[in-house]
């Protein structure tokens, strides 16, 4: 169960960063639970991909130097990436959008049921994002 894990989470993030959110979305229980960094919850496949269409409406990103772990019984997983981005579009409440470029440490959690993502709770550092689109 833990290399079937591993590999659901390599598949998750192949498809993030192929730009495939089809293939990214089927990857998601119905019911997924998406935490989002230092923000509310929201639940549901359709709630998820209004979120990605926004992120992708405003950014451009690519994760690197991908780290994954998962439990024994593959029901819980872990990612510590690299983000490479690019702010393209201002995003409600955040700093003005000039194409800036970051790089920003991140991480995920997942819980994981019946091969799919059930949970996917993401972590990175708000305010050290800022800073870098704030000296764009």
């Amino acid at each position: 169960m833990n290399k079937e894990t591993i590999s659901l989470i390599q598949n998750y993030y192949a498809a993030f960063n192929a730009g495939d959110m089809e293939t990214f979305l089927g990857l998601l229980t119905d019911d997924v639970v998406h935490d989002i960094n230092q923000g509310a919850r929201e639940t549901g496949k359709e709630a998820f991909r209004a979120f990605m269409g926004r992120m992708n409406r405003n950014y451009k990103e690519q994760l690197v130097d991908m780290v994954i772990m998962a439990t024994e019984d593959g029901t819980r997983a872990a990612a510590e990436f690299v983000v490479l981005g690019e702010y393209l579009v201002t995003d409600e409440g955040l700093p003005a959008a000039k194409g800036q470029k970051y790089r920003l440490p991140a991480g995920a959690f997942f819980d994981v049921r019946d091969g799919k993502v059930a949970r996917i709770t993401n972590y990175y550092n708000l305010e050290d994002w800022i800073a870098q689109v704030s000296q764009g």
